[in-house]
């Protein structure tokens, strides 16, 4: 026997293996945190005119806050809440491309650069890449993301023109998923880029997503990317950029330069999608989170059930992706041609023998993870959807003169977050690493999904809300800032007003400052600068109304000061000159039935006020899969009518609540010197086979777990009169409904209404006992009788007793709202890019 030559790698993932400790619980400090009503939150920014998509913030050292939306724009806002466009920068926008990151230099205060993460436009196709072909009709799609700096000008703006490419990330665009683009830097000025794992994981069953078919798009393999030494993609990069914008390695990254088959750039490899980290700038250690894939539960055949990440990377090292997750458990060798499951795959010793592979074959040993979660695993952080940030450390500074700043009490913990439960968590952690305590962090705060977390200079919390949208933006969506000031509370401002644009002037707008208060129950006195010209108009406390006269961008802006001086400020963008469109998605209806997999039929419609012509070419309809409170963007095209693609998904499992969003975008050519207006048109697609469990309300029942239920649970308990609804829901093109079923008793009737619990009778369905409470039967669809048109359907329950039946599954017979495509047309699209397959 030969003997075996040791990697290159050895010698740094030796060490790493020896200093990077599992977390251990250990007794809470006798410190306690400072209660909620120790914080101010401020509200900077808020809606979708100011921070539009929310993806990352930067803050500067005066306390203005550059933000990014992922269509491109840069926004700066003030501490007195104004908001201006900093950038409009032209990005690729396909599925989840787009603007990602931003930071700022360690020097800014004298060299003005700002940095980048984002996907430029390329001569790469705008549709849909082919699932299935050769390397000919996979390489137009080649592209790459690109974090590059620009200097920031006294103006309050971002030279685009002084920009300077730093470093290319290849990405594979037409698909789905995973970018990454956090940008940080420790203490000696390097800098660290997260990036995913650029993987379609959609078509794996909820595992790893390890397709090596020969005419398999390679966007299907991520041993290419995250498992690849010779890739970019699914690492924390680490590099030092220099004066002239070049950059040099580090000492200490994964591998040392000129090693064959690897890139010197890796510091830590093995990540799907390392969307937040943060480096402690004390420490050099990163917080990271990251995504884990979708499967419901663990299967032999294949690997273990969905699992999230959080990291605390103290070395370089592998993190396991796509063979390991969570505590080292491996997934297994499954081959994607036959539908035949190999062995486990070696977290100790991984091998990546993919096809698609450039980098070494023998990778470095896996690092567990230092806290995975599955669902409710980790008591501490609560139970439902999983999508770990890592989130910033905070370092108390004893001679900061800052009346924010955060106490003494927050020294070195970390502020970890969850995007999609909407918390924000201290976790305390020892010298060594170790986790001693998880705590709840203001829990009282105004806050829907955190993006982006970051301590400024003043040592206050800066937090980006994503909204409640699906995707794009959401009125919702904010910019706070987090203030340690448990004596004295800012107002809060609110401020709407009837009209934000139009075409002609002069323009009278109503402002109504109505759910405006002051925290501390004192009074308040207003200011109000309809122009923002630094004047106070008028000092009443509305509402109150101000004609504008000339035709441009103004601002209205709102000052509210409390009996002790603390002002909180409001402000709204009024346009005169432009109207804004109005977009209108005829089809398909809201709430119409679909399968995953089939086209859909769309018409839009579109008015403007300044176009007297709309250029069809200009609207954009884009369809996102949803899943729970957020969405995958999957595919798009333009057009005022044509077919989008619903790609399968086979990536969750029926415990997953999924549906379709379609969104129509139209920007107006602008007024003269006005910028474009947008409008927005969107649509929701119910699945024709839905689990009851993801009803949208309900009154009696219950959802109760049982293994013989599809996805593990059924709606139980009912009674007489119980019922749960479904919203929206449109019944074009189904011919009727079926139910999955099970009764102990003699069972009952389902009546289905339309619009209320009482409404137009839709459909009546006898629901015989079944022999058992875990005895299925399958219902056969039974006729329904459309009422038009499209809003929430009632599934009301009758019978007599208690626990009549349970409802586990419904199936929407019919067409719905897709129809079949010609197979030359189908043939014509894919030779366009513009559909998958």
């Amino acid at each position: 026997m030969r003997a075996r030559r040791l990697p290159v790698w050895t010698a740094v993932t030796a060490m790493a293996a020896a200093l990077i400790t599992a977390p251990a619980y250990a007794a809470p400090p006798p410190s306690e945190p400072p209660p909620d009503s120790a914080f101010d939150q401020v509200t900077l920014a808020k809606g979708e005119t100011k921070v539009g998509e929310p993806m990352a913030l930067a803050v500067l050292p005066d306390r203005r806050v550059l933000h990014t939306s992922r269509d491109g724009d840069v926004f700066l806002t003030t501490p007195d809440s104004i908001t201006t466009l900093a950038a409009d920068l032209p990005v690729y926008n396909h599925d989840e491309d787009g603007l990602q990151g931003i930071a700022i230099d360690p020097d800014f205060e004298e060299n003005k650069w700002v940095y980048l993460y984002y996907a430029p436009p390329l001569d790469t196709p705008s549709g849909d890449a082919p699932e299935e072909g050769t390397e000919a009709d996979f390489a137009p799609f080649d592209g790459y993301n690109l974090l590059s700096r620009f200097k920031f000008t006294e103006e309050g703006s971002l030279d685009l023109a002084s920009e300077q490419e730093i470093l290319r990330v290849p990405a594979q665009r037409g698909t789905c998923c995973h970018a990454g683009g956090e940008i940080d830097f420790d203490a000696k000025g390097n800098l660290y880029l997260s990036t995913g794992d650029d993987t379609n994981p959609f078509s794996s069953d909820g595992y790893t997503p390890i397709d090596e078919r020969a005419d398999r798009n390679p966007a299907f393999d991520a041993q290419r990317s995250s498992g690849n030494t010779n890739d970019l993609r699914g690492k924390i990069l680490r590099i030092h950029v220099e004066e002239d914008g070049s950059y040099t390695i580090p000492k200490g990254n994964l591998f040392k330069p000129g090693t064959d088959k690897t890139r010197p750039e890796i510091y830590a490899m093995g990540f799907r999608n390392p969307f937040r980290f943060s480096v402690d700038p004390k420490t050099g250690w990163i917080h990271l989170g990251d995504y884990g894939p979708d499967a419901g539960s663990a299967d032999p055949a294949r690997g273990p059930a969905g699992t999230v990440e959080y990291n605390l990377i103290k070395e370089p090292g592998n993190y396991g992706w796509p063979y390991c997750v969570g505590d080292n458990q491996p997934f297994v060798d499954y081959d994607f041609a036959t539908g035949e499951s190999g062995e486990a795959f070696d977290c100790a010793a991984p091998r990546n023998t993919s096809p698609n592979n450039t980098g070494l074959t023998e990778l470095p040993p896996v690092q567990p993870a230092w806290l995975p979660y599955d669902d409710g695993s980790v008591p501490e952080l609560g139970s439902g959807p999983e999508s770990p940030m890592g989130g910033p450390v905070y370092h108390y500074d004893r001679k900061l003169d800052s009346p924010v700043k955060f106490p003494r009490y927050f020294d070195r913990k970390v502020l970890n977050y969850e995007w999609d439960r909407g918390w924000i968590k201290e976790f305390s952690i020892d010298r060594r690493g170790r986790l001693e305590h998880i705590r709840p962090f203001f829990d009282s705060m105004e806050l829907i999904r955190p993006m982006n977390l970051e301590f400024g200079p003043d040592g206050a919390l800066y937090v980006l809300d994503y909204g409640s949208s699906y995707f794009g933006g959401a009125d919702d969506s904010a910019l706070y800032r987090i203030d340690h000031s448990p004596q004295n509370k800012t107002p809060q401002v609110a401020l709407s007003a009837d009209v934000t644009s139009a075409g002609q002037a002069p323009l009278t707008v109503n402002f109504d400052p109505a759910g405006t208060t002051d925290p501390d129950g004192g009074e308040l006195s207003y200011a109000w600068d309809f122009t923002a010209d630094g004047e106070v108009d008028e000092t009443t406390a509305g509402p109150t109304s101000f004609t504008y006269t000339e035709r441009g961008a103004h601002t209205a802006k709102l000052a509210v000061t409390d009996e002790q001086g603390k002002t909180g400020y409001a402000s709204v963008q009024i346009v005169v000159g432009n109207t804004p469109p109005e977009v209108t998605i005829e089809l398909p209806p809201n709430g119409g039935a679909f399968s995953f997999g089939e086209q859909v039929p769309f018409r839009v419609s579109v008015t403007d006020a300044e176009d007297t012509q709309i250029d069809c070419s200009r609207v954009e309809v884009s369809y996102a899969l949803g899943h729970d409170t957020h969405a995958h963007p999957l595919s798009e095209t333009t057009g005022c009518e044509g077919v989008i693609e619903t790609p399968a998904d086979e990536g969750h499992g029926l415990d997953a609540n999924l549906f379709g969003v379609i969104t129509a975008t139209y920007a107006d050519s602008g007024a003269d010197d006005l910028p474009p207006v947008e409008g927005e048109g969107r649509v929701t697609l119910q699945p024709k086979h839905k689990q009851a469990e993801f009803f949208t309300e309900s009154q009696g029942v219950e959802v109760v777990a049982e293994p013989g239920a599809a996805g593990g649970n059924k709606v139980g308990a009912i009674e007489d009169g119980d019922w749960f609804s479904l919203d929206p829901v449109s019944l074009t093109g189904v011919d009727g409904i079926g139910y999955r079923v099970s009764a102990a008793g003699a069972g009952g009737t389902i009546e289905v209404r339309s619009g209320a619990v009482d409404g137009p009778l839709v459909q009546t369905v006898p629901v015989p006992g079944t022999g058992g409470d875990d005895q299925y039967v399958d219902l056969e669809p039974v006729a329904v009788t459309d009422p038009g048109g499209s809003g929430p359907l009632y599934f009301v329950f009758r019978g007599e007793g208690s626990g009549l039946f349970a409802v586990d599954e419904l199936t929407f017979s019919g067409a719905g709202v897709s129809e079949p495509v010609p197979p030359e047309a189908a043939t014509t699209a894919r030779a366009r890019g513009d559909v998958p397959r």
